[in-house]
Parts: structure tokens; C-alpha cells; sequence
């Protein structure tokens, strides 16, 4: 009686990979024509503007820095992972005069005030650009739900990579140094 169950068992199983197999393959072939080649260039997404504050109080929204590269990085003091990238965020501000830096604070007025980030900044010796999302339109507008994450825009305004998580250095660089080459390939 169990040599017959394992036998029909098996049976099942081979029928169900056989399906799938046969499925695959027909679904494959009836939609490889998708009218994409792979020599297409990717459309282009328009990063999504947002106003956030400047640390002196003046309203400013991402599409004011378009005409060079941006690096926007979203971040907070309670976050572990935020703060262990930023020394290298530091650096890179301090190494790319062609690049602009936005560093999106998560600034909700509890966990997250200005007070708290402007201690931090001082006892750090940060010195890259801060802005603060007191209204949340930057998170909304990126869909922001955990922090660190970094966006790369290219000098048109369009999304050119991103990362979600804490960075090296090595990695930073290494995403700076592909969008500055986005760069030059668009202007050639």
C-alpha cells in the first residue's frame, strides 16, 4: 500500500515539473518578441521633487541643484548604519567639487530635531551639506521607510543608481565615480 502511495507520489511530481518545464518554455517563446532590444537605452526616470530646509532656515527643493551631479542620501542620528557611512560620505564631499551633496535628515521633531542633528554635526566635524525633511516631503516623494539609502542624479534631473543601506567608502566612490561617467558619456 506505501509503494503504491510513493509511486503515485511521484508520479504527481514528475507530471508537475513536467508542466512547469513545458509551461516555461511555451510562455518563453510566445513572448520573446517584446519589441525591446537589448541595444535600447533604458528610459530615464525624472528624479521627484521635494523641498526640504537648509540648516539656515531657507526652503530649498532638489530641482534647484539639477545642472550637476547630486548624491542624496537619507539619514538619521538614531541610525546605526546611517552614521557608520558618513565619514565616508564626508570624504566624498570633500574629494568631488563637480558633485552636489544632499543629506536628507529624517528630521520628525521627537526622535529626530535639528538641536540633536546640529550636536551631532559639531561633535562630528561634519561639514557636508544638511537639509532637514521637517514636513516629510523627501521621504514621501522616494518612499523613504528605512534608512540609510542614496540616490545618484544625474545632471538632467534623471535617477541614475541607487542604494539602499550603509556604504563603504569604497562603494561610495565607486557609484560617484560610475555617475560622473554617466556624465561624460552625455556629453560626448
Amino acid at each position: 500500500m506505501q509503494n503504491k502511495k510513493f509511486v503515485l507520489l511521484l508520479l504527481l511530481l514528475c507530471l508537475l515539473v513536467g508542466g512547469s518545464a513545458a509551461g516555461y518554455r511555451y510562455l518563453t517563446s510566445h513572448n520573446a518578441d517584446t519589441g525591446i532590444s537589448a541595444d535600447s537605452a533604458p528610459q530615464k526616470i525624472t528624479a521627484p521633487d521635494f523641498t526640504v530646509m537648509s540648516r539656515a532656515g531657507e526652503a530649498v527643493k532638489l530641482s534647484d541643484a539639477f545642472g550637476k551631479p547630486l548624491v542624496v542620501n537619507f539619514w538619521a542620528t538614531w541610525c546605526g548604519p546611517c552614521k557608520s557611512e558618513l565619514p565616508a560620505f564626508e570624504a566624498a564631499y570633500r574629494s568631488y567639487d563637480d558633485v552636489e551633496f544632499l543629506m536628507v535628515n529624517l528630521t520628525d521633531g521627537q526622535r529626530e530635531t535639528t538641536e540633536i542633528v546640529e550636536e551631532f554635526l559639531t561633535e562630528n566635524g561634519y561639514t557636508f551639506p544638511v537639509y532637514y525633511d521637517t514636513l516629510t516631503s523627501a521621504a514621501n516623494a522616494y518612499s523613504v521607510y528605512g534608512v540609510p539609502v542614496t540616490y545618484f542624479i544625474g545632471a538632467d534631473g534623471t535617477i541614475q543608481n541607487s542604494y539602499m543601506g550603509a556604504m563603504s567608502g569604497e562603494q561610495l566612490t565607486a557609484l560617484i565615480e560610475a555617475l560622473l561617467a554617466e556624465e561624460q558619456e552625455v556629453l560626448q
